[in-house]
């Protein structure tokens, strides 16, 4: 006799249309938190400000997707918009101080924790916040009973740097959000490669004053841009994320004294 067996959908709640007593029960199961963070700032002129949160979103909403056939229990947290631009000031940026977005992460996942979770991610979408939301796990994991991750979204796996309102960038807004990508305008390579994209030496970091103004704050031509380069660095980037979130749920599911789940 041939038996069917069921697909097993595993939960996926968003803590913004949940009641709270459903968003704490799944905490106190075991749930992993995921954050997206994000920023507001300049994408040259064809991209929105808003180009990084809503990139880690499409990430990690496409990656949650992969994860709903047997995968660990999530609750996805709305994303912090706000992240740590201030080499994007000479344009348009709305940026929070280090301390200031430090305080943020630290407020939420304190929030987290008192509110039932004991295991969070945070999705990185920003450069800029690349130290700071790794920096927020280390010291909460010092301070609390809890397991948390932290990982920029293009970083995973065999990523490498996705530049800034380039070739990257635009292809992946091209798949996510079409209607918000304008005609790129034509760009022209600096005569000196900015040294923050293109450091002199493998694995030392170069900050320069006014390296972002000079170079226009776009790293690389967006009209080798296109949406099936978009659709699959998408895919490539969800699925090594979901990945990440298996590899993690694996790693801390016995954490705290037993099981989370």
């Amino acid at each position: 006799m041939h038996v069917q067996h069921r697909k097993v959908e595993t939960a996926v709640l968003r803590l913004d249309r949940q009641p709270w007593r459903e968003v704490r029960a799944a905490g106190e199961r075991g749930a992993i938190a995921v954050l997206p963070v994000g920023s507001q700032e300049q994408h040259s002129a064809h991209l929105p400000m808003g180009t990084d949160t809503l990139l880690a979103e499409a990430v990690v909403d496409a990656a949650v997707a992969r994860l709903r056939d047997g995968g660990p229990e999530l609750v996805r947290l709305p994303a912090l918009p706000f992240g740590h631009s201030p080499h994007h000031l000479f344009a348009a940026a709305v940026s929070l101080s280090p301390a200031t977005l430090q305080a943020v992460l630290a407020d939420v996942l304190d929030s987290l924790v008192r509110s039932g979770f004991r295991r969070a991610l945070l999705v990185n979408g920003h450069g800029g916040n690349d130290e700071i939301v790794r920096l927020a796990v280390k010291r909460c994991a010092l301070e609390r009973d809890v397991a948390l991750g932290a990982c920029s979204y293009w970083a995973l796996g065999e990523g490498g740097s996705p530049g800034h309102a380039g070739a990257f960038e635009t292809s992946l807004m091209l798949a996510a959000h079409p209607d918000l990508v304008a005609p790129p305008a034509p760009w022209h390579a600096p005569d000196e490669p900015p040294l923050f994209h293109r450091p002199p030496a493998p694995g030392l970091l170069v900050e320069r004053h006014g390296e972002w103004a000079r170079v226009g704050g776009t790293t690389d031509d967006p009209a080798a841009a296109d949406a099936t380069t978009g659709r699959a660095l998408l895919d490539a980037r969800a699925t090594v994320l979901a990945e990440a979130i298996r590899a993690f749920d694996a790693a801390t599911a016995t954490s705290h004294g037993g099981e989370t789940r």
